[in-house]
């Protein structure tokens, strides 16, 4: 890979750190180079994903940051605590947070993202040291082999994930999980309040300690953290904006529209909740609510999105909605 790297990037010579920034992303994801995938399980080391050619947000970012140092540039994690990303596998609910690459080229600083498309947030990256990511990418391992009933491996990267950084408050979390997986409720219960000592608005660790209140009949502790929750969600608008998603499935586009307004007073600057908000007004008749929704999303999305956008505005102009 470091040949690889020196023959497509750094040999070339003569460019400025943009365009060896420019041509690290080609070398990344181009057939020619890597020809990397992602795949969002894909817990991999840079090794493993240099061997697989695949890797999720995590394993991209450690990669990114790799390569990026050794051609030379200033590269860092980032970490995004508050995202709407969250998967179900079995009896097990995982919730996850996500990671990108930073790259500073004097006073610039750039984000490289494989996952941006997918992930929702209201928050920018957050800089983090080298410990973050190892503890994220063992907790991650941790999790995984946890759901798969592989307690003893699970116990391994956990321990090893606090060991990197015990201020990670997911991780604190997951060894929670593992206690009581283990057997050990007031172990759990210990990781749990940690968890929210490090991240008061931590919403895993919210539902394992009301669940956890539950199964012991405590129903005044398991009701105040279930209030806690509740409370946060009203201040979430990716909440409002599943409830959205929900009311469409469900053919309810009123309630659609009032929730998907909702998350847009909560947060503007989502193009996704303004292209849903246009899609309940389509179904709803009421076109040029519809366009001036569809409008906005625009503004906010990518080249690529907002071009699609501008394709169904000029569907709508030709109906003469």
């Amino acid at each position: 890979m470091r040949q690889a790297l020196h023959e497509q990037v750094i040999a070339q010579g003569g460019a400025s750190r943009q365009q060896r920034l420019s041509r690290l992303v080609r070398f990344m994801f181009h057939p020619d180079g890597l020809g990397m995938r992602y795949r969002h399980d894909a817990d991999f080391t840079v090794a493993e994903a240099w061997q697989t050619r695949e890797g999720n947000c995590l394993s991209f970012t450690l990669m990114t940051i790799a390569l990026a140092r050794a051609a030379g540039l200033d590269a860092y994690g980032q970490e995004i605590n508050r995202t709407l990303s969250w998967y179900s596998e079995g009896d097990t609910l995982y919730f996850s947070n996500h990671v990108n690459a930073g790259i500073r080229i004097h006073q610039q600083r750039y984000s490289v993202d494989v996952a941006s498309d997918n992930v929702l947030t209201g928050e920018p990256p957050k800089q983090v040291r080298d410990d973050r990511l190892l503890a994220i990418l063992h907790s991650n391992r941790a999790a995984s082999l946890l759901g798969k009933g592989r307690l003893a491996e699970a116990a391994a990267y956990m321990a090893s994930a606090l060991r990197a950084d015990r201020g990670y408050a997911s991780a604190w979390n997951n060894a929670g999980v593992l206690a009581l997986r283990e057997g050990s409720p007031e172990l759990a219960e210990q990781h749990f309040l940690k968890a929210l000592e490090l991240d008061g608005a931590h919403d895993g660790a919210m539902l394992n300690l009301a669940s956890l209140y539950a199964t012991r009949g405590d129903r005044q502790r398991e009701h105040e953290y279930r209030r806690r929750i509740e409370k946060a969600r009203q201040r979430n608008p990716f909440h409002y904006f599943m409830l959205a998603l929900d009311d469409e499935k469900q053919g309810d586009y009123a309630a659609a529209a009032q929730h998907y307004r909702r998350a847009i007073g909560l947060y503007d600057g989502e193009h996704r909740f303004h292209y849903g908000l246009a899609r309940a007004y389509l179904h709803l008749g009421e076109f040029r609510k519809a366009g001036d929704a569809l409008r906005r999303a625009q503004s906010l999305a990518t080249e690529g999105t907002s071009e699609r956008y501008q394709a169904k505005l000029d569907r709508l102009r030709r109906k003469g909605l």
